[in-house]
């Protein structure tokens, strides 16, 4: 079998200007008129999800005063156009209705809360770590429950849109839309990250339902709210997120999970008390190169929400910011039980990843069965990496001084023993 020819890298030279071709610009002119009289006030949203879902218990009204301090953050820090304003108005209010929604599914199935919960493999690192091919390949394995693309963006559906066996569900039909709107108006994204209805997804989804996460940083630097979350106790959050996953194992099975999110490396105390039992893996870059590359990606997809783009400002917010979260990942990485715990390294990950997977297997006390084996087989044949080509990164167009962000990050580097790239 012959091996695909990959396409070659590009610089992407329009981060900061974004260009559109014909016909993503119309799409984005006619979100800017809808964009005039989309809503950011927490009273209008949370009305509005009411009569969209037919529904008004929103459960614990604590996350009614976060919803405040993200809202009035979004209004005053995010410097969102009417594209903008428009999109986060309908992530908000579909969190909003994915709340409602599962606290109805939970009034009418108190059982759902027996579900068990078992020892689920849980992955921590920063995006560009290796993490979604880690992902991917577990979760290519049968005997576990991983969370689709559009499971995660709609976990509940009302009563009147539960399709009968063998009818399709118009989830993939939504989240098909969202992914034809993501390829029209930035077709590069696919050479960063890859969406698919089906791609095994990040729960930080559902951490979002309970308006509790660093999720909502990466729309734009909003350091109100930034400061709000890190200055909160996680935990109720995280045990918000446990009882979600026990409405959806209820639904759709599944009883061993596969998770995944950046935030978790901040967060290893709450997730910790939430799911002791868990296997824990820690990816591990350079996090130069992961700055680089994470930042590129962010800027990119701000043109969504931003006419002009000021790649100094996101990446001065992210620089520190990936700091922070690094500085919390070398404090508390102890409290991770030893016996449950692996530190995965990004090259020798890269050198030999089906090998890592069994280490990670015979940690967490799973079989890598032929079953195991030849699944993940079969999705690499399908998704070889780097198919959509790559993006060369270039840490200058940020305002980021190279040598200054080594020094910073040293302290990382030299407690985890990684090896430094470029």
């Amino acid at each position: 079998m012959s091996t695909p020819t990959r396409p070659p890298a590009v610089v992407l030279d329009d981060l900061a200007e974004p260009r559109f071709s014909p016909e993503a610009r119309a799409i984005l002119d006619v979100m800017a008129e809808m964009g005039q009289s989309a809503s950011l006030e927490p009273a209008t949203l949370m009305e509005n999800a009411s009569t969209e879902a037919g529904l008004d218990d929103f459960g614990p009204d604590d996350f009614v005063a976060r919803l405040d301090v993200l809202c009035t953050a979004l209004q005053d820090e995010a410097r969102l156009n009417r594209v903008g304003v428009l999109m986060q108005s309908q992530f908000l209010g579909g969190l909003l209705r994915n709340r409602l929604l599962f606290e109805d599914l939970i009034k009418q199935h108190p059982e759902i809360l027996d579900q068990q919960i078992v020892k689920p493999i849980i992955i921590c690192g920063l995006p560009r770590t290796g993490t979604t091919h880690l992902h991917n390949l577990i979760s290519a394995d049968p005997a576990l429950r991983s969370l689709p693309y559009w499971e995660s963006l709609e976990p509940f559906l009302p009563e009147g849109e539960r399709p009968s066996d063998g009818e399709p569900d118009p989830r993939r039909a939504r989240t098909d839309m969202a992914v034809s709107l993501v390829d029209a108006t930035m077709p590069e994204f696919k050479r960063m990250h890859e969406m698919t209805v089906d791609h095994v997804h990040e729960e930080i989804q559902l951490l979002a339902i309970d308006i509790s996460t660093m999720l909502f940083e990466t729309i734009a630097p909003i350091p109100t709210w930034r400061d709000h979350y890190l200055a909160r106790d996680q935990r109720p959050s995280y045990a918000y997120l446990k009882r979600i996953l026990q409405a959806l194992q209820w639904l759709r099975g599944g009883r061993r999970w596969v998770l995944k999110s950046p935030q978790h490396l901040e967060q290893f105390p709450a997730l910790l008390e939430t799911f002791p039992d868990a296997t824990f893996v820690v990816t591990h870059r350079d996090p130069v190169a992961v700055t680089a590359s994470m930042v590129t990606m962010l800027c990119y997809s701000a043109r969504l929400g931003h006419d002009h783009v000021n790649t100094h400002w996101i990446g001065g917010y992210w620089a520190e910011r990936l700091e922070r979260m690094l500085r919390a990942c070398t404090d508390t990485r102890d409290l991770l039980p030893m016996d449950q715990t692996i530190d995965v390294h990004f090259d020798e990950f890269m050198k030999d990843d089906v090998a890592m997977v069994r280490r990670i297997y015979d940690m967490a006390g799973l079989p890598f069965s032929g079953a195991s084996e030849g699944a993940m087989t079969t999705f690499m044949d399908g998704h070889p990496r780097g198919r959509h080509g790559g993006v060369i990164y270039d840490l200058d167009q940020f305002g980021i001084d190279r040598t200054q962000a080594r020094s910073s990050l040293s302290f990382y580097v030299d407690h985890f023993g990684i090896s430094e790239e470029g």
